[in-house]
């Protein structure tokens, strides 16, 4: 095969160079790679098409904003029909009143860094300027623009890359007294925000624990601290409710958005924010002015596609089937904890599973997880390693009871195929 000359992201590119699988057509949860072998995708590409491949009625309104108007900046006075219309549409559903939305181009690392650097100016705009730092967690993963690979709890994503954003902090994810130990420590008249995903996703399916997320918002609270819901993954159904921060029955003060925004089918990202923040700068007479933004800042095809794949979640209640079909799905994970390889499986909430890898077993075979991905796409379902700990299993919200069988059982051939194998040390 010819060397590749695309860069591949988060991919050892020595090892991948001249072994990529080349997927050139998707119809629902299956695609198909250039030698015609087709494949279960278990991860909704990577969290984001809901809705499934294929969808005809998303390209047909992407290909006529095309043509009536692909793009215009919105920067200033100017605005689209579609932009308007989605981020009314996006509004509606938030779990508080009043939300502005502020788009993003390219996806959630740039809905993370705008949130961030909203969370500062606001306290600069209301005369607390020392209110700057950052609060994060470990285990979490915020994308990968400066701000968010600067807050993320996975070290990996920073290596060599040190210090990038200054004055950030983190606690321990599933502890929310140690976040009211750290602002204490760093003084609440210092730290702007803190950011915390409503189910931790990349670092491995983390669920709170009970009233965790009130908890932390009762601290925020007290202590004047902005709090920022990071729901780049599980905003629109896929943690089971239109946004998880209402199935919690929290009101941040900020929500970032991606992926399932338009289920993949454009690039966009989004932050909604509260009426606290909002209006120090939309109230008439203010002066105050967030100047930030990106060139496709609310391009119009995106939205367009965005208000398509709303249309399609709506008609065919796909959010409600979400949280009909998290147990279905639990269920079928849930006799993979028993296997000698595994530790632990996490499943239950809205369409988000892993499958861990028990850390006896991954400390004496680094290359396990490696090897189980490879395993199950040989068997025809794609899988990945997740935070170096699982194995994900986020599916498209349209997959069916059988094929959700079907990743379980490759699942389990591959645990077996890799647990076989001469140079694999057993726990």
């Amino acid at each position: 095969m010819t060397e590749t000359s695309y860069w591949h992201p988060f991919a050892q590119m020595s090892a991948v160079k001249n072994d990529t699988v080349t997927i050139v057509r998707g119809e629902g949860r299956t695609v198909w790679d250039a030698d015609g072998n087709s494949y279960l995708d278990s991860l909704a590409g990577l969290w984001y098409c809901n809705v499934g491949l294929g969808r005809t009625e998303i390209a047909d309104v992407a290909r006529q904003q095309a043509i009536d108007l692909a793009a215009f900046q919105t920067f200033d006075v100017f605005t689209t029909p579609n932009t308007e219309l989605f981020a009314s549409r996006i509004a509606d559903y938030l779990p508080f009143p009043n939300g502005k939305i502020f788009f993003t181009a390219g996806g959630g690392s740039e809905a993370v860094d705008t949130a961030a650097k909203l969370a500062r100016l606001y306290w600069s705009v209301v005369e607390q300027p020392n209110k700057k730092i950052i609060i994060s967690r470990t285990r979490a993963y915020h994308g990968m623009n400066a701000y968010g690979t600067s807050l993320a709890g996975l070290p990996a994503n920073l290596a060599g890359l040190a210090p990038m954003v200054e004055s950030v902090a983190q606690v321990p994810w599933n502890d929310a007294e140690a976040l009211r130990t750290k602002i204490t420590e760093l003084g609440a008249e210092n730290v702007a925000a803190f950011f915390c995903e409503p189910i931790i996703g990349a670092g491995g399916v983390l669920h709170p624990p009970q009233g965790y997320l009130t908890e932390i918002e009762k601290i925020c609270r007290e202590n004047d601290v902005l709090l920022v819901i990071d729901e780049v993954v599980s905003a629109f159904g896929r943690g089971g409710d239109w946004f998880s921060s209402g199935r919690y029955g929290i009101q941040p003060d900020m929500i970032t958005m991606a992926k399932g925004l338009t289920s993949g089918y454009a690039p966009l990202g989004a932050v909604a924010i509260a009426p606290r923040v909002s209006e120090v700068f939309w109230k008439d007479g203010s002066t105050a002015m967030f100047r930030h933004g990106y060139t496709y800042s609310g391009h119009a095809m995106a939205t367009a596609v965005g208000n398509a794949n709303l249309d399609i979640l709506e008609k065919e209640s796909l959010v409600d089937r979400v949280a009909e079909y998290e147990s279905v799905m639990a269920s079928h994970l849930a006799p993979l904890a028993d296997h000698p390889l595994v530790d632990e499986v996490r499943a239950g909430v809205g369409l988000l599973g892993a499958v861990n890898i028990d850390p006896r077993v991954k400390e004496a075979n680094p290359a396990v997880l490696a090897k189980l991905v490879r395993e199950s796409r040989k068997r025809g379902v794609i899988t990945r390693n997740l935070g170096d700990v699982a194995l994900q299993v986020s599916p498209a919200f349209t997959i069916t009871d059988e094929e959700l069988a079907k990743v379980a059982d490759t699942i389990h051939e591959s645990l077996e195929v890799v647990s076989r194998e001469s140079d694999f040390v057993g726990p």
